[in-house]
């Protein structure tokens, strides 16, 4: 019987929502809904990969144990007791276990509510994320200002004048750290009203190319750029924090004083923005009219990832535009992630090989291959994976997986035997994702418009399936038990959203949320929520981090070193992928190539390099062999590398992703190249080679 279901698509940060056309539990048809609260009928492509997952034949149903070169079945109570048994034996010998997480898991608010049974059961301090590849800058500087690392100010686009986005692609992301539907049709109703887009970036990106004015920077310089911004508005007397100004402790001034030893003009020539642009929008950003300065993944995974987020804080105080309608705003939303969980942590223990501080209560990706190599006391012998794929996803991905295949145990909560699963011991499938609940618990509070929406099953579990969370929580039952550990109970994912929504501001239920399908809108987000939001100690804005005012002396360092010859290597994302997730769905892999090197004319006809040759790029770490895509949307001496690739290693069992395998961009990022202060890896800005490739 047909039935059509009212859905969140849960792939991207965008939460559009859909309507699900279901035979029974094949899916008919997807389509964009138009009656839902946030996305009002927009998806993006990626939405109709649902369909392809739900029946994709090389998506495992059941758990499946390693035997040589091959994978055989078992039913879950034999995988979950020989992992603890395994467990316990390798913990008995001596031996550490480590947990990394993957993105999806952000996705998924059932999920996240069992992690930390997992992590207590394994009882280490070797927990690991995609976090540290992406969006950790992020939430230490707002840990360190605001008093919460989730405390994400929120670009008002809906209501702004001027946009400026730094090292982001949302019309390819669907925002970033910003769940932000139909960006496309929001930029073209910011220019309608008059206002204004202005895109800093190393590529000439989808959302530069919609952009009134677009700037190419040197990768890894941002930090110089920013800071030129903050020095030309005190240059042209336009710092006004306004209203802000009573909120913003003593390091406020402290910053000034900092700021003042750097000249615009040794800034522009590092960043090769010029001088004079750095001027002009300086002057439009301090003009009064409502702005936003909106930083994401290219600032980031740069050298200085948490230096540039400080000072981009600073921009939209400096302002007067943070908490302000137009400019970036602070939700309340009705499940209240501030309000239910601790602030955050930083360097309360350090890595075992490397010293690497802590994290929000995690190590440093980067270091992880560091840890399983590296013998004595301590050494990583068991790893478990949850929704995540590193080595694709982090640097030097070829010595990861050389470092998997080392472990005495390995365990994946993965749907696919993928480049990293591939090493596993076992792999545990969770159902397919319309078997699945959705509420958007972490990115409803990042959403540009107060919105909550519930989305029930599309479909029952199939016989033997489980979902994400029965499975972490059925895994770290197990491991508890094996260990002589207290068995710890699963949390009722319903009914503990339930709580967090009744203990929020809205004064809605679950039940509420069952009875809106298509979500209940809770307007837009209001100004004015500080000093009422903020979380430190004091209640005032703690405006300059000891950590990111020494950073600038690096900064000048920097500044003054001879610049390395060579080209830079930077990533980039297509709206039709999503990190390494997506490449077995045909629908979306269709179309010419996509994992090429683009680099520009005058690199290229240096090189005797044209259109459609093949090149190979090396780096300090590997080398990859790759198609040359010839553009003038590359900065001359950038080259980029789209991210999520390189799906033909031995193992994969992903048949239309092993047609257009491609090259994985982080079998050349160097995991030796860190923020030294957030941890975040550098995957912008890597110096490599480029050269023909020699006739096979």
């Amino acid at each position: 019987m047909r039935r059509t279901h009212v859905r969140t698509c849960h792939i991207c940060e965008a939460n559009c929502g859909i309507l699900v056309e279901m035979d029974g539990d094949a899916v008919r048809a997807i389509r964009g809904n138009p009656d839902d609260v946030l996305s009002r009928g927009h998806i993006c492509p990626k939405a109709t990969a649902i369909a392809d997952i739900e029946a994709d034949p090389d998506r495992l149903r059941r758990p499946v144990r390693r035997e040589g070169t091959g994978w055989v079945e078992a039913d879950w109570d034999e995988a979950f007791c020989d992992i603890a048994a395994r467990m316990a034996a390798i913990r008995a010998a001596g031996g550490e276990a480590a947990l990394y997480i993957g993105n999806p898991s952000a996705h998924n608010f059932a999920l996240g509510m069992q992690l930390g049974l997992l992590k207590k059961a394994l009882a280490t301090r070797n927990v690991f994320s995609a976090s540290t590849v992406d969006q950790i800058p992020h939430q230490l500087v707002q840990m360190w200002m605001y008093g919460h690392n989730a405390l994400f100010p929120i670009p008002d686009i809906d209501r702004t004048q001027l946009m400026l986005i730094v090292g982001g692609n949302p019309l390819a992301s669907n925002g970033s750290v910003w769940t932000v539907p139909d960006v496309k049709r929001r930029i073209s109703a910011l220019k309608a009203r008059g206002g204004r887009l202005v895109v800093v970036d190393p590529r000439r990106t989808e959302t530069a190319a919609t952009a009134d004015t677009h700037h190419f920077i040197r990768p890894g310089t941002d930090a110089a750029f920013l800071l030129g911004l903050l020095v030309a508005l005190d240059e042209a007397g336009l710092v006004n924090p306004g209203r802000l100004a009573p909120l913003l402790d003593p390091g406020w001034k402290a910053a000034w004083e900092a700021f003042g030893r750097f000249r615009i003009e040794a800034l522009a020539s590092w960043c090769a923005v010029p001088a004079e642009a750095i001027r002009e929008l300086a002057r439009a950003l301090g003009a009064g009219p409502p702005a936003i300065v909106y930083g994401r993944m290219g600032v980031s995974v740069s050298p200085f990832g948490a230096l540039n987020h400080w000072l981009i804080q600073c921009l939209n105080i400096a302002t007067g535009n943070l908490d302000r309608e137009g400019g970036l705003l602070f939700s309340v939303p009705p499940a209240d992630v501030v309000m239910a969980s601790g602030p955050g942590s930083y360097g309360r223990y350090r890595s075992r090989v490397r010293g690497l501080p802590e994290v929000m209560g995690e190590y440093p990706v980067a270091t992880l291959a560091d840890e399983i190599e590296t013998p004595g006391p301590g050494q990583v012998r068991a790893l478990v994976t949850v929704a995540g794929n590193p080595v694709l996803s982090t640097p030097d991905g070829s010595r990861l997986a050389r470092a998997l295949g080392g472990l005495d145990l390995m365990v994946a909560v993965d749907m696919y035997v993928t480049a990293t699963s591939a090493h596993a011991h076992w792999i545990l499938p969770p159902c397919g994702p319309l078997a699945k609940a959705h509420y958007p618990l972490l990115l409803g509070p990042i959403a540009v418009r107060n919105f909550a929406k519930y989305a029930p099953p599309a479909r029952p579990l199939a016989e033997g399936e489980k979902d994400d969370w029965q499975i972490v929580a059925g895994l770290a039952a197990a491991i508890a038990r094996a260990r002589g550990l207290e068995r710890p109970a699963p949390v009722d994912p319903e009914a503990a959203l339930d709580r967090w929504l009744r203990a929020g501001t809205s004064g809605l239920t679950l039940d509420d949320l069952r009875a809106a399908p298509h979500g209940i809108d809770l307007g837009p987000h209001a100004g004015g929520r500080l000093p009422a939001r903020l979380r430190t100690a004091d209640g005032r804005i703690h405006a300059a981090p000891e950590a990111c005012l020494a950073d600038l002396d690096r900064l000048r360092e920097a500044i003054a070193a001879p610049r390395p010859p060579g080209l830079l290597l930077i990533g980039r994302r297509h709206i039709r992928t999503n990190n390494s997730w997506l490449s077995n769905s045909r629908r979306l892999v269709k179309g010419p190539d996509r994992c090429t090197l683009m680099i520009h004319p005058e690199d290229a006809a240096r090189r005797g390099i044209g259109h459609g040759d093949t090149v190979t790029v090396t780096s300090r770490v590997g080398r990859v062999t790759v198609p040359a895509e010839v553009t003038q949307a590359i900065m001359p001496g950038v080259v980029s590398l789209p991210h999520g690739w390189g799906h033909g290693r031995p193992g994969v069992r992903l048949r239309v992703a092993q047609e257009r395998p491609g090259v994985s961009l982080n079998d050349l990022t160097d995991p030796a190249a860190l923020d030294p202060v957030s941890g975040n890896a550098v995957l912008n800005g890597t110096p490599v080679e480029v050269e023909r490739a020699a006739p096979a």
